[in-house]
């Protein structure tokens, strides 16, 4: 079996929760609001690489750094 890299956590208001859970190299929260999905992506390489996606057409994919500069306003996002 390979290292665990990272843990997942997820919480929501009806005191549901799920922690500990294993990756190795990625994992990725999915939430559905009507027709709509929303998902994180979090993968663990050489570096931290994130991915927020809302629909087909409205992503965003950078590293961690660079997500923290995004929502800093230190950049735009394409």
């Amino acid at each position: 079996m390979s290292a665990i890299r990272m843990t997942g956590e997820i919480r929501t208001d009806y005191d549901c929760e799920v922690a500990g859970l294993p990756s190795e190299r990625w994992g990725e929260a999915v939430f559905k609001v009507g027709d709509e999905e929303i998902v994180l992506e979090i993968s663990v390489e050489k570096e931290v690489i994130v991915a927020i996606m809302a629909g087909d057409n409205s992503v965003w994919k950078g590293t961690l750094e660079g997500l923290k500069k995004l929502l800093q306003g230190k950049i735009k996002g394409r």
